[in-house]
């Protein structure tokens, strides 16, 4: 994927406050301070989330993408059945948020990308100590403390891994583009060198919101997911959203 694309792939994400009217600063500020209670050897109590640790989690993560034929990305619209006719062999599966629900279990389950507002289905995975790529944004700062400093006490917590949607360099951090937790699940696959031939899409809609969402203004929700197809359509593969 040319360097081009990546970059515009995080560059929309300006667009995308503008549209709603969202300041960069409150980004700015959850991300920072993500950074900032991470950046310890042994963060929230936990040594597996110090920046070696993470580190090493998000190559894992890319080392299982890469050497899969095929990566599957669940949206909020994915149901069961969808899931259940996915050839299981050589497949990695990336879960945005809440749609890991819609797994039976974790099997071929590479990571979960969410911002935490999946309620009690990613509360189940980290429980089950799936790794997970936590996003930081304006909106979601004492969310991330109060569900972190939770999931820390678990006797195996989740493996992490970090990123926000700013323009700054954070310690620990990555910005891998995109928006919803659906579409950056997306451009993290595409991140990481997935080509865009090797990804399949389901749940992911337009026109309904998925039973996987977070608690959300429908409105507002449906206004989201036109520019989450603005930005699969960046890839070429908007014919996979339904």
């Amino acid at each position: 994927m040319p360097e081009g694309r990546l970059q515009d792939l995080i560059d929309i994400q300006n667009e995308v406050r503008l549209a709603f009217g969202w300041e960069y600063a409150d980004d700015f500020e959850s991300a920072n301070q993500m950074s900032l209670a991470f950046d310890h050897d042994v963060p929230f109590g936990n040594v597996d989330w110090n920046f070696q640790g993470r580190n090493e989690t998000l190559q894992e993560i890319c080392k299982v993408l890469m050497s899969s034929k095929k990566v599957v990305i669940i949206g909020a619209a994915a149901e069961k059945e969808m899931l259940e006719e996915i050839n299981q062999e050589d497949v990695s599966i990336i879960a945005a948020d809440g749609s890991v629900g819609a797994l039976k279990g974790f099997q071929n389950l590479v990571c979960i990308v969410s911002d935490l507002d999946g309620g009690e289905h990613i509360d189940l995975a980290a429980i089950n100590s799936q790794r997970f790529i936590i996003h930081a944004h304006g909106d979601n700062h004492k969310r991330w403390k109060n569900i972190l400093t939770r999931w820390s006490k678990f006797p195996n917590p989740p493996r992490l891994v970090l990123s926000h949607q700013t323009n700054e360099q954070l310690i620990g951090m990555e910005n891998f583009g995109g928006f919803t937790d659906g579409d950056r699940a997306l451009c993290f696959a595409i991140w990481a060198g997935v080509k865009p031939q090797n990804i399949e899409l389901i749940g992911f809609s337009t026109d309904k919101v998925g039973e996987w969402s977070g608690t959300t203004n429908q409105e507002r929700k449906l206004k989201k997911l036109s520019w989450m197809k603005k930005i699969v359509s960046m890839l070429n593969l908007d014919p996979q959203i339904d």
